[in-house]
């Protein structure tokens, strides 16, 4: 069997693993917020992670560019080959062991630490780009608190304009669909960007009439609603329908960027397979984009919905109105962090922005032994990646590769 294939298939296993713990990203507190079951967000979560991965996956791998090892420095293209194998043994294996525990690790941490582990094993310490290390693990620390500060905010707003007034209801149907038009605008702005690869100028542009054209939409619509029950009730259902569809945007947009931390070393070893240059961009064939799809979407449907019950049950408990607010603060914050350059976590910031919403109802809401465990699992990530891909590599190695 060629190292091609057997790091195509271990592409997939990397796959799997990630769409079992970042399904949390988009569903979970969809799920948590009883907008929809644990069957519907597998289901609606697999189509769309394969779709965004198939369709709008980079056709250019992040991994080899971004320079977290230096190729050059590796003097062993057959090494730097083995080494990108044992970091996807090593991130899927990491993973997994995460997903059974019912931990949200970040999956782009985990193939950089497994990347930078086989780098130090196969040629030392210098071979790692220590800046762009630094850099990353500062988000650690960033992406969690402005998730926690948006979604803090954001809903602290809707209470102060929707669910602590007079008219509860009456106000939703007043300032809701600007919120909901709010939200529209985040994930138009970050389709034009990320997917259609447009300007700025043009994304805003794009964004803005979207705002108007949906906040008005959903005015009209709203305006001949009555209260046919409680007024909070009928509020939250106002929210229901809304964050379904961020969530499945979240989705979407995950599947097509993240299918990279599972494609991205096997590019490596295509490239050199192929002979082609290592330092360089190297096109992904859509057929191995479309196989990482599918690990997503298989990982999604077999284990999904452990972490979705951590992230969207265990650390606060969420309504419609507490769901939104999450999810419209993590598109943000992603988004604006793509847009300046910075590597920020998509499950890092959806934790910060479920944490965010718990202590806006005060930090008796908050569940302070699971966020412990959480922590620990994301400080535990690039160090336990990098030993394992390191101990892979040198079995590897030992073995006559």
């Amino acid at each position: 069997m060629s190292i091609l294939l057997m790091g195509g298939i271990v592409g997939f296993i990397v796959a799997v693993s990630i769409g079992a713990n970042d399904v949390a990203n988009s569903m979970a507190t969809a799920v948590g917020a009883r907008a929809i079951n644990i069957r519907q967000a597998v289901v609606i979560a697999a189509i769309l992670e394969f779709t965004g991965a198939a369709i709008f996956g980079s056709q250019v791998t992040e991994t080899i560019r971004k320079g977290i090892v230096d190729p050059a420095k590796i003097n062993d293209p057959n090494a730097f080959m083995l080494g990108a194998f044992s970091a996807l043994i090593a991130t899927a294996t990491w993973i997994l062991i995460a997903t059974y525990f019912g931990l949200p690790v970040s999956t782009t941490h985990s193939i950089v630490g497994a990347m930078a582990g086989f780098g130090i094993a196969a040629a030392g310490w210098s071979v790692v780009n220590w800046i762009k290390i630094v850099i990353i693990t500062l988000s650690w620390i960033l992406s969690p608190i402005a998730g926690l500060f948006v979604s803090f905010l954001m809903f602290k707003s809707i209470s102060a304009f929707i669910l602590h007034s007079d008219r509860p209801f009456k106000s939703a149907k007043r300032y809701g669909p600007w919120f909901i038009g709010g939200a529209f605008m985040i994930i138009a702005f970050s389709f034009v960007i990320k997917v259609l690869k447009s300007s700025a100028t043009v994304g805003l542009i794009v964004a803005t009439v979207v705002f108007v054209v949906s906040g008005f939409f959903i005015y009209i619509k709203l305006k001949r609603r009555r209260v046919l029950s409680n007024e909070y009730d009928e509020v939250e259902k106002i929210f229901k329908k809304m964050q379904v569809i961020t969530s499945c945007y979240v989705a979407l947009a995950h599947g097509a960027n993240d299918v990279a931390n599972a494609i991205g070393p096997v590019a490596a070893i295509y490239a050199v397979y192929k002979g082609l240059e290592l330092g360089g961009k190297v096109t992904v064939p859509r057929s191995i984009l479309m196989i990482g799809g599918l690990g997503i979407a298989v990982g999604v449907a077999l284990w999904g919905s452990k972490v979705m019950k951590t992230v969207g049950e265990g650390i606060t408990a969420l309504t419609n109105t507490r769901g939104f607010s999450i999810d419209f603060s993590t598109a943000t914050i992603v988004l604006t962090a793509s847009i300046l350059g910075l590597p920020v976590s998509t499950t890092h910031t959806v934790v910060g922005a479920v944490v965010g919403v718990g202590l806006a109802r005060g930090v008796e809401a908050v569940n302070l032994k699971i966020l412990k465990n959480i922590l620990i699992s994301w400080f535990l990530t690039v160090p336990a990646a990098a030993v394992l891909s390191m101990l892979i590599f040198k079995i590897l190695i030992f073995l006559g590769g």
